[in-house]
């Protein structure tokens, strides 16, 4: 099967070039979940088990499971010949020890409640992150300014600022979305555990802080991602940011 096209050239698909180049590619010949399973890396040492899991063809999720407790349960996921099972598979390549633990909670919360109609408010959060996140490592006045919604400092008066920060997405559903680029296109930026935390972007480290009551808060601060300079040719005019129904400001009801 052949994918979509994807410009693998944007720079917010930076961290996925190398492997989504080459899973893109393989799928042609055998679709995507043979594609990511060719590509992901043997353990080391071999006796231990990889934190990647295995892709399986859809059809190998049973009727009537829960997609995330097949995955916890078997440690392999299910995989359609999509982009968003394709950008999935990525990210588990890229990030799977918070891949793990997302899924490790959301099998939790599945086995103690079962799979209602209405999600409770961690797999909620689990959910929204996954699909939709992504991480941000940047000095604290852009953070400041980020977390008021204070677009004009975020990004004209506090642009050079930028070139000291990185963000990186995370969500899948957003990677889909964004390789047909719009500018309501909005990202889920992830807080830090208290504004004085460095953030990182380390897999292991992004993992172990992860914990069920701080995730059930919605820790997430809205972000449209072709405001970044340099992701989106017409930003570099201020007048960019003058649409407030994408540039939305922080709610009257949030405002201290």
């Amino acid at each position: 099967m052949i994918l979509p096209a994807v410009d693998w050239a944007q720079p917010w698909l930076a961290p996925y070039r190398s492997s989504g180049e080459a899973v893109a590619q393989a799928a042609r010949h055998g679709g995507v979940a043979a594609a990511l399973q060719g590509t992901k890396p043997a353990p080391v040492p071999a006796s231990v088990p990889a934190p990647v899991p295995d892709f399986v063809h859809q059809h190998a999720l049973p009727p009537g499971q829960a997609y995330e407790a097949h995955i916890f349960q078997t440690r392999s996921v299910p995989t359609r010949d999509n982009l968003h099972d394709f950008f999935n598979g990525l990210v588990w390549l890229a990030f799977p020890h918070t891949k793990r633990r997302l899924n490790e909670l959301q099998a939790g919360e599945i086995a103690r409640s079962g799979v209602a109609a209405v999600r409770g408010p961690l797999r909620d959060a689990l959910t929204l992150f996954d699909e939709n996140g992504a991480l941000l490592d940047a000095p604290p006045a852009l953070w400041r300014a980020l977390v008021a919604r204070d677009w004009h400092a975020l990004f004209v008066t506090q642009r050079g600022l930028w070139s000291e920060a990185r963000l990186l997405l995370f969500g899948h559903a957003l990677l889909e979305k964004l390789v047909t680029p719009r500018k309501p296109i909005t990202a889920h930026v992830l807080l830090p555990r208290g504004m004085d935390v460095a953030p990182t972007l380390d897999d292991a480290a992004i993992a172990k802080n992860f914990d069920a009551d701080w995730l059930q808060t919605k820790p997430f601060v809205p972000l449209p991602v072709l405001g970044v300079p340099g992701w989106c040719a017409e930003n570099t005019a201020a007048s960019f940011y003058a649409d407030a129904r994408v540039f939305r400001p922080l709610p009257s009801a949030l405002q201290v």
